[in-house]
């Protein structure tokens, strides 16, 4: 049976979450708050863990994962960014946005898209998730909690915990998240003199970008 860590949304005990650390470190995979619905994450660097993610999201490796960062430093530390897409995460990070980057040599060819060979990258602005990478202290590997044949992001841990209980290692419990998912852009045609194409429209507003 999953773990169930319930933290205050604004100042999530941190003994809570090192334990959360620890099970991802173990390979386990957790459900995670976001600023727009729950995901999955577990480490970068541990294969069966992303394939157990795989598996419980029933998506192959042509479906892009997303890397949760800490901050704009650490998106330009596994993606190669250029200039004018520097300044459009600049604008929309911390925030309910996921770019879709080309992957630089710090992510394993495995996680990436097979044959783009680009990575989702996102700066999540929720305070429980924002401490929980920070003691992990390295981007985590993430899938929004979409269950299989349904549309729809899950928002209330005990639900999820009652539904995927038995492939969990974990559910973090920081109240509900919004039901909407990200706003998914691809950002890869400005790295040839294009423009940003608009992958999914979610919770994060075009205009405010500028688009």
């Amino acid at each position: 049976m999953s773990q169930y860590f319930e933290v205050h949304p604004d100042n999530p005990q941190p003994r809570l979450l090192k334990q959360a650390v620890q099970l991802l470190e173990r390979g386990g995979v957790l459900a995670v708050p976001t600023d727009s619905s729950y995901a999955l994450v577990c480490h970068l660097d541990d294969k069966a863990a992303a394939d157990r993610l795989r598996r419980i999201r029933q998506v192959d490796d042509r479906h892009h994962l997303t890397l949760l960062c800490r901050d704009l430093s650490e998106v330009a530390s596994y993606a190669r960014v250029d200039n004018r897409q520097y300044r459009l995460l600049k604008l929309a990070t911390p925030g309910p946005y996921t770019f879709i980057l080309e992957a630089s040599k710090e992510v394993p060819r495995r996680v990436s898209h097979p044959s783009r060979k680009t990575i989702g990258l996102r700066v999540p602005q929720h305070r429980a998730l924002s401490e929980l990478l920070a003691l992990h202290n390295a981007p985590l590997l993430a899938t929004t909690l979409i269950p299989p044949g349904e549309s729809d992001p899950l928002n209330d841990a005990h639900h999820i915990r009652e539904r995927f209980e038995h492939e969990l290692a974990a559910v973090i419990d920081a109240g509900a998240c919004a039901l909407a998912p990200t706003t998914v852009i691809d950002l890869t045609p400005m790295g040839t003199g294009g423009e940003p194409e608009v992958l999914r429209l979610g919770q994060g507003s075009l205009q405010a970008l500028g688009l």
